[in-house]
């Protein structure tokens, strides 16, 4: 840091190649031989963000949480992520230690000055968290477990109102094993998942600190790797959380942290912040990751036993799906269709009626008024409806008032029309309908087109594509669930296609054969299973292979198939994020899915956007669309998470 200018190259690869003891060593020796201050002198030698990391790696860890926990209370504003992030994660050791600094570095008493800047629930859970008074991992109660299931039961779910002092006290003092039994027990015991149950009853900055909390007890890497994603992805980067959790967990948990971003985003850490940032911040931020996981391009032993856990949890969780239309309780056909006929009548539209009827009311309900329609006036409604709107409202409208196979029938039958063929619709449809969701759209396709949909797709597809179309189309999947013996054999299928198998027992073309009569057929139980068996025998998750191992269509088909099998409101959640993504909307796959997932699982699927995408389906739709097309659309995603 001599004379002009400094050597920012050497600052940063002596820094970043010392542990945080050995720092405080030569900050020490630099006072002794100089006199002065050495985070004063960088300071004044760098700049923006390089200069905050250097900093940050040069300040003892818990002093280093002070300093983020005083800046994100001190000023105009709280930066509530900071607080939940750092209280959320630390153990009971390490919040000693930072109140303490805290005590040192401000002379003020850290939880005054967190009282004085939150309030409610949100603060008591901050306060108890504070004390650093978690119980020992060795604590388990098989009674208690029991007890705390029921207390939290009873406090929410069963609960007029949400005894928010149970939760507080039951996550706040409870120890981490204990608690890991509690949310297995718990899950047995209401059939869903304890953050399915928070986001129900809990509210604002109280329910993320809580979430985080469940987060950081099932896993804290797993915590810190969706944390460095959501401050990497999209537009723009969170320096500011990059930067503390690349501090923070430098020498606690950064190689756990990087096998878990890997096999859950399919890249590795390194190429994510290689990509998103630059400069000597970049060169600094790539020595605390210390490698790049893609570079041997497979997974960790390890990582994909992280991935196994995560198919062991999938498979243990029985989801309640929820759609967000349900049937109008004081239904009366009689008066809507009077008021859709009022609405319609004379010069002008209203748009307003018409939108709040039509998504206010089941698609059962809907068939009803049509009915009503055509009894008292002599008309079809579909055909007024038509007349009076247009553009994407018209589309949206009338795909509500349609059956739901007929409506599937139509997206399919416009997805091969004219020139070229729309796979992307074909895939969404067919690989994520059940059985009995197939027939119908069979019949009717049959009824509407005059022509069986087997026709249609052998017409208007081709080759290995056509073949797994054709497939999913007859709705022959298995219904039962999972047989282990086959399962492992399936798994051998799936690995030698993929070309990863030490040995292969057959030529390719029945392999292939094999592979998607396993993919297309099989129940998704038991494919959850081969998917697990797969994980074991390859140390690869079938998904990744898929994408590298295939192209073209078939490989989309494939995962889509995959992707539905995992987690389906998840796939659906993707599909409306790509759809509203970048410069452009999708109208038809957004209005497609909207109108589709309605009276089944959007509910499920909002939960799912707002947990990967750290904003709700509202926000997203309300940002990107506009006029009565927004208007309805809000009212079928029915609600802001």
């Amino acid at each position: 840091m001599k004379g002009f200018g400094s050597d920012k190259e050497a600052i940063l690869e002596l820094i970043t190649s010392r542990s945080n003891r050995q720092r405080q060593e030569i900050s020490q020796s630099y006072k002794s031989l100089y006199g002065k201050d050495l985070i004063a002198d960088l300071k004044y030698e760098l700049t923006g963000k390089f200069e905050r990391l250097i900093v940050g790696l040069m300040r003892p860890l818990a002093y280093c949480d002070a300093k983020e926990i005083k800046d994100a209370i001190s000023g105009i504003g709280t930066d509530e992520k900071c607080l939940i992030e750092i209280l959320a994660s630390r153990t009971n050791k390490q919040i000693h230690q930072l109140v303490e600094a805290y005590k040192d570095a401000y002379e003020r008493d850290l939880e005054a000055d967190v009282i004085g800047d939150t309030s409610g629930h949100f603060q008591k859970m901050l306060v108890v968290l504070l004390q650093g008074t978690r119980e020992n991992d060795d604590v388990v109660s098989e009674n208690l477990v029991q007890q705390d299931v029921q207390d939290l039961y009873e406090a929410g779910e069963l609960k007029w109102g949400t005894d928010e002092a149970q939760f507080i006290y039951i996550l706040g003092n409870r120890s981490k094993q204990h608690l890991r039994l509690v949310f297995d027990e718990y899950l047995k015991t209401t059939g869903k998942p304890i953050e399915a149950s928070i986001r129900g009853e809990l509210s604002g900055d109280f329910e993320k600190l809580m979430l985080a909390v469940v987060k950081c007890i099932r896993s804290t890497p797993e915590y810190f790797a969706d944390r460095l994603f959501k401050a990497m992805k999209g537009l723009g980067t969170r320096d500011n959380t990059l930067i503390r959790i690349m501090v923070s967990r430098s020498e606690l948990d950064m190689l756990d942290i990087r096998e878990i971003f890997r096999t859950k985003y399919e890249k590795s850490l390194y190429s994510m912040i290689k990509n998103d940032t630059s400069g000597e911040y970049k060169k600094a931020l790539l020595k605390l990751c210390g490698g790049d996981d893609d570079a041997a391009g497979q997974f960790f032993p390890e990582a994909a036993q992280v991935a196994y856990r995560m198919w062991e949890l999938s498979a243990v969780s029985r989801l309640e799906l929820k759609g967000t239309v349900r049937p109008a309780d004081d239904f009366n056909p009689d008066a809507d269709a009077k008021a859709l006929r009022k609405a319609m009548k004379g010069l002008g539209t209203d748009e307003d009626t018409i939108i709040d009827i039509i998504t206010h009311r089941s698609n059962a309900q809907r068939q009803q008024i049509r009915q009503t329609f055509k009894s008292h006036f002599g008309r079809d409604l579909m055909a007024d409806l038509k007349s009076e709107i247009s553009g994407d409202l018209a589309r949206l409208i009338l795909g509500l008032m349609m059956p739901p196979a007929h409506y599937d029938a139509k997206q399919l039958k416009k997805a091969m029309e004219g020139a070229g063929t729309d796979e992307k619709a074909l895939i969404e449809i067919l690989a994520t309908r059940n059985n009995a969701e197939i027939r119908a759209i069979n019949e009717a396709y049959k009824e509407d087109y005059h022509k069986s949909l087997e026709d249609a797709l052998s017409s208007d597809t081709s080759g290995h594509f056509k073949r797994i179309l054709i497939s999913l189309a007859t709705g022959n999947r298995e219904e039962g669930g999972e047989d282990r013996d086959q399962a492992r054999e399936d798994a051998q299928v799936a690995a030698e296609i993929l070309e990863i198998a030490d040995t292969s027992s057959g030529d390719k073309t029945s392999l292939e054969t094999r592979f998607m009569t396993i993919l297309c057929t099989r129940s998704y139980p038991h494919l959850r299973r081969v998917f697990q068996e797969f994980i074991k025998m390859t140390n690869y998750d079938v998904e990744h292979i898929i994408k590298k191992e295939m192209s073209g269509d078939v490989r989309d088909a494939f995962v889509a198939i995959v992707q539905s099998v995992k987690n389906k409101p998840l796939f659906f959640a993707d599909k409306l994020y790509k759809s509203m993504k970048g410069a452009g909307t999708d109208e038809k796959t957004l209005t497609r899915i909207m109108v589709s997932r309605s009276e089944i699982d959007l509910l499920n699927i909002r939960q799912q956007y707002i947990e990967k995408y750290d904003k709700s389906l509202h926000q997203t739709i309300e940002s990107d669309t506009s006029g009565d097309f927004l208007k309805a659309l809000l009212a079928i995603c029915g609600g802001e998470d």
